[in-house]
């Protein structure tokens, strides 16, 4: 410090520590220095720079203040009559009630010489108020808890709510309203907070986005929307409220919003109309720089159930309801995650479920509600597994079967049998390509003329993004490229090849999706080549020649057709 400065006189709590020797005079001197200049409390300055353990300041100022010490983690927050003193109060005198008993009130603080406080708040509330001391970094979390539930009490219930009547601004003037609110530290609307939230969930429903990704960085904030598998950014608030975010989302879905340090998962929904509401599935994690959250949109409505709308070619299309037509076996459907499995399942459901039959689904979590089929959510905390579920199916004389995914050795075993006795049987599995399916399924244990016996058809899938027709262009491919692609050279000078260009109806040149498959038909010879304990190669080498369609002469097809483009082809399929 330098000799024009003026000194630092210490007093109160400052100089007690000094005393016990549990601070140092420099370090003492720079955080009273510190909380006079920003107008915060010394105890707060102390624990924010980790100059002494929270817990043993709370024992010390005990013993010295003779003040007893309360715990607030144990504390039911809703019970708090903070309506007594407003939030500026309590950001200035760094001072809560937590409880009234008759005319006496009951004030947490974390610095026993906070005795201004106390004589305001008997001023103001007209009661007696008497100290109680508490740690310093719980107290900062009961703050937090506060505001967040201060915001979920000024929307209500998002799910009795309508969406056209939510208060939406625009971008512009949201982002200056968190700035200047927010970033203040005064007393703190979160009004904003809440019109923002809402406003990015309206624009999602209206641009028919799937997921909403809420990302936190070092020096920015961005929420992004997946639309038709890709992600683009919608908007990059301040970075300085990422935490308020992440806690009016948790409060909407239920979540614990004192729990930062674990990921957690919650669900909410948005009622647009009386006939009509959108739910959302909500993620959170906790990453360095705060927790990231995901939003998943389950809307019925974007979803279309018809196998025409799948994407099959003409002789897939025959190959998969002749399947379904089967009255037991298994059907596989296969692919990395966004690749469309849950839609092809639930149009397989869809075209089966009449009133003579009895159709069961164990899903996790359930993503389209259909009338007419008993839906299971899985709830492993609950010991309510897929394979829990099957046995309960099977003891209550199911037709058909869908079990969301075979993720390990029991269901796979249980789901097979399954299909052996009567039953026919829906799934999915993670593999690349049909073929690989038989050697998931070995590698859990299911032998293989347990295999070879029960599966119909495997079904492989990708989505390629649909060239928008308001917008396509004519692009020209040398002929050495289209040979490797896959084209053969008779085909060639028929080609009409289309490409992306971008317009105000599409995202880049592109709107909406199809499927491209692959569909393994396990018949006799098929069920040969797996009971001889073929290797995925051979098996494709033996669909491929019986007449299979890969995934990248599937996308070949579409791309003759002029429905997608070379850049989709290239993204969703492998290589050679």
């Amino acid at each position: 410090m330098s000799e024009s400065a003026p000194k630092v006189l210490l007093s109160g709590l400052a100089k007690k520590l000094v005393q016990k020797e549990l601070l140092k005079e420099p370090a003492a001197i720079a955080a009273t220095d510190q909380a006079n200049k920003q107008k915060r409390p010394f105890v707060s300055i102390l624990i924010e720079d980790h100059l002494i353990d929270p817990t043993l300041l709370a024992v010390i100022c005990s013993h010295e203040f003779g003040m007893p010490v309360f715990d607030l983690t144990a504390l039911e927050i809703r019970t708090i009559p903070y309506d007594l003193i407003n939030q500026d109060f309590i950001n200035q005198h760094h001072a809560l009630p937590i409880f009234r008993r008759g005319n006496r009130l009951f004030i947490a603080i974390s610095d026993p010489t906070n005795l201004k406080a106390l004589d305001e708040i008997q001023y103001r509330t007209n009661t007696i108020a008497e100290a109680i001391l508490v740690e310093e970094h719980k107290f900062a979390d009961v703050i937090e808890k506060i505001v967040a539930l201060r915001e979920s009490e000024s929307l209500g219930s998002l799910e009795d709510s309508e969406l056209e009547d939510l208060d939406i601004l625009s971008d512009e003037d949201v982002t200056s309203k968190l700035v200047t609110k927010i970033g203040a530290e005064t007393d703190v609307d979160d009004a904003p907070i809440v019109r923002f939230i809402n406003k990015v969930i309206l624009d999602a429903v209206n641009t028919g986005a799937s997921d909403l990704h809420f990302e936190p960085y070092e020096r920015m904030y961005r929420v992004r929307f997946r639309h038709d598998g890709i992600l683009y950014e919608h908007a990059s608030p301040p970075v300085n409220i990422a935490a308020r975010f992440s806690a009016r989302i948790k409060v909407m879905s239920r979540l614990d919003i004192s729990e930062k340090r674990v990921p957690q998962d919650g669900r909410f929904r948005i009622r647009i109309s009386a006939n009509k509401a959108i739910d959302f599935r909500v993620s959170t994690c906790p990453t360095i720089f705060g927790e990231k959250v995901v939003m998943r949109v389950l809307d019925p409505s974007n979803v279309k159930l018809g196998v025409d709308s799948l994407g099959l070619e003409p002789f897939q299309r025959d190959l998969f309801l002749n399947a379904i037509k089967k009255p037991h076996g298994m059907i596989l459907v296969t692919g990395p995650t966004g690749s469309g499995k849950t839609v092809s399942l639930y149009t397989v459901l869809n075209i089966l479920n009449t009133s003579r039959l009895n159709i069961s689904t164990c899903e996790d979590p359930i993503e389209i509600n259909l009338q007419g089929i008993n839906q299971v959510n899985v709830n492993v905390k609950a010991g309510l597994t897929f394979a829990t579920a099957l046995r309960a199916f099977l003891r209550q004389d199911p037709d058909v079967i869908m079990v969301g995914e075979i993720r390990d050795s029991e269901t796979a075993e249980i789901a097979v049998k399954a299909a052996q006795t009567g039953h026919l049987v829906l799934s999915t599995i993670h593999t690349n390509s049909a073929s690989e399916a038989v050697m998931r399924l070995i590698n859990m244990g299911v032998p293989a003329y347990n295999i070879a016996t029960s599966i119909l058809i495997i079904v492989a899938q990708r989505l390629a993004r649909i060239l928008c027709t308001h917008c396509k262009k004519r692009v020209e491919i040398p002929e050495p490229a289209l040979l490797k692609m896959g084209f053969k050279k008779e085909e060639i000078p028929d080609l009409k090849l289309y490409g992306p260009s971008g317009c105000e109806k599409c995202q880049e040149g592109y709107k909406g999706r199809t499927g491209i498959f692959e569909i393994l038909s396990v018949d006799t010879a098929m069920s040969d080549i797996i009971l001889n304990g073929a290797n995925p190669l051979e098996i494709y080498r033996k669909a491929t020649a019986d007449g299979m369609w890969d995934l990248r002469r599937s996308a070949l097809e579409k791309l003759k057709a002029g429905t997608t483009s070379i850049e989709e082809i290239y993204r969703i399929t492998k290589e050679d």
